[in-house]
């Protein structure tokens, strides 16, 4: 029975798919990240985390189910110019990962799936002292962040 480095394809594919997206649409993106950055300069897009699950059908056969959750920092919630960048990635990501996710967790994995989009006005990194960071915000002010899960299976 193969064994498939479901995770590993899921994160190198998301990165490749946000880099990807990046440089087709032209965007201006100040970081883009295989995981939690050290500094948070906006706008900037990272993969925060990943989580599996499985279930068996058989002792010998699992579905396994991975969502890899998407950071995209846009900077201080104050205007119509952070929204409108916000809007355009998130219209634009969706459909560029429909028309371009199917083998982007690996060929023996199914298509990815765009599962949900959710904000927060008022997120802090806070495995960062912004206090010392030179590209956080003045006054530590909370930034306006999106997170968007994408999900993939494989049978193994």
């Amino acid at each position: 029975m193969a064994r498939l480095p479901l995770q590993t394809n899921a994160r190198a594919g998301t990165f490749a798919l946000i880099s990807a997206y990046r440089t087709a649409a032209g965007l201006d993106l100040g970081q883009v990240y295989r995981a939690r950055p050290t500094r948070i300069k906006v706008p900037s897009v990272y993969i925060d985390r990943i989580t599996e699950s499985t279930d068996g059908f058989t002792i010998e056969e699992r579905q396994r189910t991975v969502r890899v959750y998407v950071r995209c920092v846009w900077g201080v919630y104050d205007g119509g110019d952070t929204v409108d960048q916000r809007d355009r990635f998130v219209d634009g990501f969706y459909a560029y990962v429909a028309d371009n996710g199917r083998d982007s967790f690996g060929a023996n994995a199914d298509a990815v799936r765009w599962v949900g989009v959710e904000d927060d006005e008022n997120f802090q990194a806070d495995w960062i002292d912004t206090s010392r960071s030179r590209s956080a915000p003045p006054s530590n002010e909370p930034l306006y962040m999106t997170e968007i899960t994408l999900e993939g299976f494989a049978s193994t």
